[in-house]
């Protein structure tokens, strides 16, 4: 068994798939692992490091595609999009390629691994339960994302987040609203308490309320009808215009005391809902700070503008892409322990590899397999007719 890891493509990807510390589980298990030259050298995992843990390392891109059996990537086909059309080409037949591949948007990427007659697992899909929670990439660039974008609000904002009693006078603590408390939001709660601002957090799921107590902010009650709010995996469901016009209307009255607004709400497969209106960053106190961290899927924020930083009615707007690769060491760590278990999985003590589609975790995330797209909702979104039977 061959496992290869070639280098990110996608423009500004500073993660790898895997660090030295996972591929030393895979070679102790005497499966060779191929590494392209510089792949983890972004996230502070040198060359050296990998041939330590038993890697070999090659400069030639197209050796991995031709010679491993499993190709690991962080952003895989459908993820990136701008530049895999190469590597889709380098893809043999019976090929498994694991990674992100944003599926929910871009199914057609499956469809296109399954006419290569490639294998593929499309790790956002891994199921919230807690068989797989060890495998959950979502929750783990979730967690790192929270963080950084408090960090990104207190750099952005005029002022500190703790109080301070000085001689020069005493210094008001920062006001932090928390938009969205899923592991992200909850992460910024955290964070934010930590650096010793006044938190408060909103969710349109009445569950959220306990979860944000328990890291320390102040839950925000709207007089809303949240009682079919939350879908499956815990995830918020997508609401109703009328819906979000009420309650944008009851937060405008709350973010017009805000500092700094952190907002996290995301759909998968679907456009974030607005949190904030033009009208209510127009309340808002000159000098206050928006981090839009669903910037990518159109944004929480009316005025967001993906991968930008821009000052509207005096107050500072943060789109960033991509925020995980910001913080690349811990998050190819988090990453890469999520890939290691997945393949503890679907790999036997021997390292050969053994995909059980009467495990809920394979039957979940495989988008591609045989030439055909196996996985029942991604056939719907494809326009694709139901399988009769599903097997490996």
């Amino acid at each position: 068994m061959i496992i290869g890891i070639p280098s990110e493509i996608k423009p500004g990807e500073q993660r790898v798939a895997m660090s030295p510390a996972n591929v030393q589980s895979l070679t102790d298990k005497s499966v060779k692992v191929l590494l392209q030259a510089n792949a983890g050298s972004a996230a502070g995992y040198p060359d050296a490091a990998y041939v330590a843990a038993g890697a070999t390392i090659t400069a030639n891109r197209a050796e991995i595609f031709a010679s491993a059996d499993i190709i690991l990537q962080v952003q895989s086909f459908g993820s990136n999009n701008e530049n895999s059309d190469a590597d889709l080409a380098s893809l043999k037949k019976g090929q498994l390629v694991i990674g992100m591949m944003d599926p929910l948007a871009s199914p057609q990427a499956a469809q296109s691994l399954a006419d290569k007659g490639a294998t593929a697992i499309a790790l956002e899909l891994v199921p919230r339960i807690s068989r797989a929670q060890s495998m959950d990439v979502l929750s783990s660039m979730a967690t790192l994302a929270g963080y950084k974008a408090v960090l990104m609000g207190a750099s952005a904002a005029p002022r500190i987040f703790p109080m301070l009693m000085t001689a020069a006078g005493t210094l008001q603590p920062a006001r932090v609203l928390i938009m969205g408390v899923g592991v992200a939001g909850l992460q910024a709660c955290a964070t934010a308490k930590r650096l010793g601002a006044v938190v408060e957090a909103y969710d349109v799921r009445p569950a959220a309320r306990e979860q944000i107590l328990s890291v320390g902010a102040k839950p925000v009650e709207l007089d809303l009808d949240t009682g079919e709010s939350e879908g499956a995996g815990g995830y918020a469901k997508e609401q109703g215009e009328d819906f979000l016009r009420r309650q944008r209307e009851l937060m405008t009255e709350v973010v017009a005391q805000q500092d700094i607004i952190i907002t996290t709400a995301a759909i998968p497969g679907a456009k974030s809902p607005i949190l904030v209106t033009e009208d209510m960053v127009k309340a808002m106190k000159p000098g206050a700070v928006i981090v839009d961290l669903a910037a990518e899927r159109g944004g929480n924020c009316d005025l967001t503008e993906q991968g930008q930083t821009v000052v509207v009615h005096d107050v500072t707007i943060l789109g960033p892409e991509n925020v995980p690769s910001d913080l690349a060491y811990h998050a190819s760590q988090m990453y890469g322990k999520n890939m290691q278990t997945l393949l503890e999985l679907i790999l036997d003590d021997e390292g050969k590899l053994n995909l059980d589609f009467n495990d809920e975790i394979v039957a979940g995330t495989v988008v591609a397999h045989d030439g055909e797209v196996p996985h029942a909702h991604m056939r719907k979104l494809l326009n694709l007719p139901e399988l009769q039977t599903q097997g490996a």
